[in-house]
């Protein structure tokens, strides 16, 4: 497949990924000499021709989405029966391997992934498009973090044709749904579960049900509950296991309603990490309560008595016990329960005026207009109320990393609502900054520091740069010590090695002078004054001699001289040479001489030169009339006219 060309147009270059479905390379659209991803099919999903009509609806319906969080189908095609789709190229890692990875993810950034994903979901949604394959797998984590969801439009196709069709489950039991696991009717809802299991996954670092066979793992789906994520984890705070359970609610019922849902109570989490703000059903089976029946007269006799009803010579019926009772105990019984009645009916109505009585006085509380307490201490808060006739009640305390512990974080009601005088305001007050533990940098490579910081809630801070016996980008130094308890959003500085200040001088000889001052920059050594000679071994622009000697050590900073070859002396004009007087006194200072003919612009030196070479010595060539201009330490000092003939 590598060097393919599909539609005349994208040229396979590597494989990059793959699953039980697709093979995805990465390929370079020649129209727009950009990289993409095309994502191939199976062989063996190219002979169903039911599939390859849903795959190619569900494909082009999925194309139809723009999100900056869902990644972006270009095109699709089909070419000597290969079905193909075209995607926007993601440089970056799935969050799969960012979870093997790293065990578990932060809080913070998890639900900030989190959200990115519920964002992209809801607009597919919003859409009519279920992605039904919802996984680790497909999500894709770019270097500046931001999260685009894969794999759109054929999972539709996947559970309604191949798993049916195949009679294999197809995609990733892991994630599946009760209903995606018992094969039944699947909507958002299902995508709402998998998002849970996912979410699950970044904050325990496994996932809920595992078993033997994929059979196993879907009876757990359906039957088991799993355990609650802030049992694995301790640090996951209370609202997010909450949100987590209400994902991976067995009963679609008692889950979101929607992405929008989820969206607002993970944001709400980020504010009140302990709050108890997620709405579960109320209705279980602790609601649930068997009545007993109600017994009757009919059939029916006190203990130690008889009930049966008889009848008399005649065929008319009559009660046994009213017969056997006597006339004055019936009397007094009936005037017993008529006085009953009359009691019973006196409370029912004293208890009914009264409930209207509280009703009437409730509704008519005066309300007051309640004040901004947000930012405000605890006693600030409490004394604002006092002061328009409310009192205040503390719902919780949390800690938060961005409001001052004894402030108020939030209100309910908030500030300018209405509330009844008889009724408290609740505040929920901050701890202040959490504590966290900081994690060792030194040895770790430069590119994995801000994941670890932001793993722990901690900031990135400044970084400096040591010469070290370590290897280039590597951490040998940070400001606060490993496995010290600082607070949440605490910065954090460290310094990383840019390699030993001494080295091995490499071998230039041979090499191309551009890409040899290109080496120098990045080894920290400084060009010297070039020359310049004919060669007939050499080709022309290549370095021929250099003044440190290959294999010998050398410190940074230092100044390598080089001789550059003309080429051969035939065929090449001799070149001339421009003196350049430099400024006495200075050890070192950028020269650069460029020459303009034309209106054209052209730089045919540049360097670091100390004074002692004064004058400097540029080979010059041309034709005609010549102008060159003479820049110092980026300050124009002269320019020299020369005439070629």
């Amino acid at each position: 497949m590598i060097g393919k060309v599909l539609g005349n147009r994208y040229e396979i270059m590597e494989k990059i990924g793959g699953g039980g479905m697709a093979l995805v390379y990465k390929a370079t659209c020649r129209l727009l000499n950009r990289f993409v991803a095309v994502k191939i099919l199976r062989a063996e999903f190219t002979e169903d021709e039911e599939f390859v009509k849903k795959f190619k609806r569900e494909s082009q319906a999925a194309a139809s989405l723009s999100h900056p969080n869902i990644v972006g189908i270009y095109d699709v095609g089909m070419e000597d029966n290969i079905y193909y789709i075209v995607m926007e190229y993601i440089k970056g890692q799935t969050l799969k391997d960012l979870i093997k990875q790293k065990g578990s993810i932060g809080v913070d950034f998890a639900t900030n992934i989190a959200i990115q994903i519920s964002s992209a979901l809801e607009h597919a949604h919003k859409n009519h498009i279920v992605h039904r394959d919802v996984k680790s797998h497909n999500i894709l984590i770019k270097e500046d973090n931001t999260v685009k969801v894969t794999d759109f439009g054929i999972a539709r196709a996947v559970s309604s044709s191949t798993i049916t069709n195949t009679g294999n489950v197809i995609g990733s039991v892991h994630y599946f749904s009760p209903e995606q696991a018992r094969g039944g009717y699947t909507d958002e809802k299902s995508d709402i579960y998998s998002l849970g299991v996912v979410m699950y996954e970044m904050l325990t670092g496994r996932l809920p049900f595992e078993g033997e066979s994929p059979i196993a793992v879907a009876l757990k789906h359906i039957q088991e509950e799993p355990v609650k994520p802030i049992d694995i984890n301790p640090r996951i705070p209370k609202s997010i296991n909450d949100i987590i359970l209400k994902c991976m609610d067995k009963d679609v019922n008692n889950r979101y309603n929607s992405m929008g849902e989820i969206i607002s109570d993970l944001r709400q989490s980020l504010v009140m990490p302990n709050g108890d703000f997620v709405k579960r059903s109320k209705f279980t089976d602790e609601n649930t309560r068997i009545l007993k029946p109600i017994k009757t007269d009919i059939g029916s006799s006190e203990a130690g008595t008889t009930n049966k009803n008889s009848f008399d010579n005649s065929g008319r019926q009559y009660n046994a016990v009213e017969e056997e009772m006597p006339k004055g105990e019936h009397k007094k019984k009936h005037t017993k329960m008529t006085a009953l009645a009359v009691i019973g009916g006196l409370i029912l109505a004293l208890t009914v005026g009264g409930i209207i009585l509280v009703l009437v006085n409730f509704f008519s509380v005066k309300e007051i207009l309640v004040p901004e307490l947000t930012n405000l201490t605890e006693e600030q808060a409490k004394q604002a109320l006092i002061d328009v006739g409310l009192e205040m009640e503390v719902a919780e305390r949390v800690p938060n990393k961005d409001v001052p512990a004894g402030q108020v974080i939030m209100q309910d009601p908030k500030a300018n609502q209405k509330n009844k005088a008889i009724n408290p305001v609740r505040v929920t007050i901050s701890e202040g900054p959490r504590k966290v533990v900081v994690p060792s940098l030194i040895g770790q490579s430069y590119d994995k520091v801000d994941l670890m910081l932001e793993k722990e809630g901690l900031v990135e801070g400044e970084v400096d740069q040591k010469y070290s016996e370590y290897p280039n980008g590597i951490v040998i130094e940070q400001s606060i010590v490993a496995n010290s308890q600082v607070d949440e959003g605490t910065i954090v500085d460290y310094v990383i090695s840019i390699g030993p200040e001494k080295f091995l001088m490499p071998n230039y000889i041979g090499k191309s002078f551009e890409q040899t001052k290109t080496d120098l920059i990045e080894k920290d050594l400084i060009l010297g004054n070039p020359t310049y000679e004919p060669s007939s071994v050499y080709e022309k622009d290549t370095i021929i001699t250099q003044s440190i000697t290959p294999g010998t050590e050398v410190n940074r900073k230092s100044v390598v001289d080089f001789t550059i070859s003309l080429g051969k002396e035939s065929g090449n004009k001799v070149p001339l040479i421009l003196q350049v007087p430099l400024p006495e006194g200075k050890e070192q200072m950028r020269v650069v001489v460029q020459m303009v003919q034309n209106n054209i612009i052209e730089r045919i030196h540049e360097g670091y030169h100390n004074s002692s070479e004064s004058p400097l010595q540029i080979p010059i060539t041309g034709e005609g009339k010549v102008l060159f201009e003479i820049y110092i330490d980026g300050v124009f000092k002269e320019s020299v006219e020369h005439e070629f003939k």
